[in-house]
């Protein structure tokens, strides 16, 4: 009777972490637009002044790209602040930049990581609103538009806008698993954004109000993540806009996708530390139940549940006089991860894992927590992220 108990608690909080708070938040939203009426507000265009702050070290065969983009982002130029910092930079990164001098540049030769690069550029901020986007990522002309226009609400203190990935009609193995896993996440960030707040921004793109930006030691690995919940605990939302969205191109490969899945759960593991407030669900009841949700949960205990499920089920369907439904969950399982193994192989060897994509990416994702976990733990993992290639640029 014992293992049945855990058995069916590690299913329960399995289901839901990926499915049941989804469907729980989408019901709840549903109900509070039958009861509460929106009234569509017109907001006169205001052209806040803004600063976009790009990060850059050794982004040379992007850099170019990204240069222009930024210079042709529909927005006032006299109301548009570009700075880029290109810290530690051993490439032509500086000199690149040196070349516009629309941009602001800033750099030193030690290179101390992404957090504190952003530390240093906010000293220099002057505009009410700061935009943070990745040399890696190419915005959408209107982007910033989309996102100031959010701040005539005084109750917004960031907006998170949308990530997707380029893959090239499909050409990508593992771009499509990682294409999926981010359609997944966006349907999830505006479930969120209508329930109460979106939990935590991509770096890619996202905005916050200048004057919440809150200081920390230069050891953040998650800065986006951290950065845009500390919004959250200073009593403001961070709004979801889809028409504001960053476009990324691939992992080169999946040894280059693992390395960049393992260090960010290891700052997932970091981030908790830092926002030990969000646990208050007295002082922050509905954020609370979010970030426990959508973060503390699939972090902390999906990775082991899977373990606990498989092996209770096993122990079960060892006994006599088992429920036949505990056969079929055991197949249930094994099914899940052989189409997972035969996902890996397909992507390894270059193929489109077909049907196998949905199984093998969350296999996938769990098994990269478990690694970044044993990389927090171990205190090996450094600010000083090794880069991870991306597919080449067109």
């Amino acid at each position: 009777m014992t293992y049945k108990i855990i058995f069916w608690i590690s299913l329960a909080v399995l289901f839901y972490c990926y499915i049941g708070y989804g469907v729980l938040v989408l019901i709840v939203n549903t109900i509070k637009e039958l009861i509460i009426s929106k009234k569509e507000k017109r907001v006169e265009e205001n052209y806040l002044p803004v600063t976009l702050i790009v990060t850059a070290y050794n982004e040379e065969k992007i850099l170019q790209q990204k240069i222009i983009n930024s210079l042709a982002i529909d927005y006032p130029a006299d109301k548009l602040k570009l700075l880029f910092v290109t810290d530690g930079s051993t490439d032509k990164t500086k000199t690149m930049v040196e070349e516009y001098p629309q941009i602001t540049l800033l750099h030193q030769p030690i290179r101390e990581g992404k957090y504190a690069a952003i530390k240093r550029a906010m000293q220099l901020v002057k505009t009410p609103v700061v935009i943070y986007s990745d040399a890696n990522t190419i915005l959408n002309r209107d982007c910033v538009k989309q996102i100031v226009k959010f701040y005539a609400n005084e109750k917004i203190g960031g907006v998170a806008g949308e990530k997707k990935i380029e893959n090239h009609l499909g050409e990508s193995s593992i771009g499509v698993a990682e294409g999926l896993y981010w359609q997944y996440e966006s349907f999830m960030k505006k479930l969120d954004a209508d329930l109460h707040t979106v939990v935590g921004a991509a770096g890619e793109l996202f905005s916050i109000r200048t004057h919440l930006f809150k200081k920390f030691n230069d050891e953040i690995i998650l800065d986006d993540f951290i950065i845009s919940m500390q919004v959250c605990l200073q009593g403001f939302k961070i709004a979801y806009e889809p028409s504001a969205f960053a476009t990324e191109l691939p992992s080169f490969s999946l040894a280059e996708e693992e390395k960049r899945k393992v260090r960010i759960s290891a700052g997932a593991y970091q981030s908790i530390g830092y926002l030990k407030s969000c646990l208050n669900v007295f002082k922050y009841p509905v954020l609370s139940f979010q970030y426990i949700s959508r973060r503390l949960l699939r972090w902390i205990f999906c990775p082991v549940m899977l373990v606990v499920a498989f092996f209770t089920n096993l122990v079960i369907i060892y006994q006599p006089s088992t429920n036949n439904i505990y056969q079929l969950l055991m197949l249930a399982q094994l099914f899940l991860y052989i189409a997972a193994v035969l996902g890996w192989l397909l992507v390894k060897t270059g193929k489109k894992p077909g049907l196998f994509t949905i199984p093998f990416y969350f296999v996938f994702m769990n098994y990269c927590l478990v690694k970044g976990f044993i990389l927090f733990a171990n205190g090996r993992q450094t600010v000083l992220w090794e880069k991870s290639l991306r597919q080449a640029v067109e």
